[in-house]
């Protein structure tokens, strides 16, 4: 009788401990946390914003660019230059075109093919910020296109005239498989250089 008890009691406490086991395996497996978490994104560090006065003889006009850009020059013609806007440390670049127009006719031409040009991005875009800019005592009258969506290539363009003899056009670019919810913080610091940049310029 003794013998049975000692057999009874030991199998209650091995059935005790694989109970216990299995409990605590239960609930172990139950501290997955199924839900979905939000995206994120690195930090990145933008420091203050900071412009240097570009003023050469090669361009019929004057700006102030950011201080952590570097100006690239292409090959002009004689009513024609072009230069880009390079961002090294972030891979942005802002292409600058301009144009020596004649006339009110020729100034709707080169509007109107700015705007094809940004309505070729409103498949990708999920909406546009369309703002027009004057600065009458400088003579400076433009448009801004500011076009929102995650896989946008130019999220920013912009043309700029005196309405008589000059026209300006950019558009901004990132180097990188587009997703601009990441590359926000970056965007709107490149977009803010490039409104100062527009709101600096001088006619020659």
């Amino acid at each position: 009788m003794d013998n049975h008890k000692t057999l009874m009691l030991n199998f209650l406490k091995v059935l005790t401990c694989y109970g216990m086991a299995l409990l605590l395996l239960v609930s172990c497996g139950n501290r997955n946390d199924e839900t979905p978490k939000p995206q994120a994104y690195l930090r990145i560090e933008l420091p203050q914003h900071d412009y240097t006065l570009c003023d050469t003889s090669a361009l019929p006009f004057t700006f102030e660019r950011s201080t952590l850009s570097q100006v690239e020059w292409k090959k002009s013609k004689p009513t024609e230059r072009w230069l880009t806007i390079t961002y090294p440390k972030y891979k942005g670049y802002v292409f600058l075109t301009y144009k020596t127009i004649h006339g009110a006719k020729n100034l709707r031409a080169q509007v109107d093919t700015l705007y094809q040009f940004v309505e070729g991005h409103f498949s990708f875009s999920s909406g546009i910020d369309e703002n027009r800019f004057v600065d009458r005592p400088h003579k400076l009258y433009g448009t801004t296109y500011h076009l929102k969506g995650q896989n946008v290539a130019s999220t920013y363009q912009f043309w700029l005239t005196d309405s008589v003899n000059h026209f300006l056009s950019g558009a901004l670019y990132i180097d990188c498989t587009p997703n601009n919810d990441s590359l926000s913080p970056v965007l709107e610091y490149l977009q803010t250089d490039i409104d100062h940049l527009i709101e600096s310029v001088r006619w020659r």
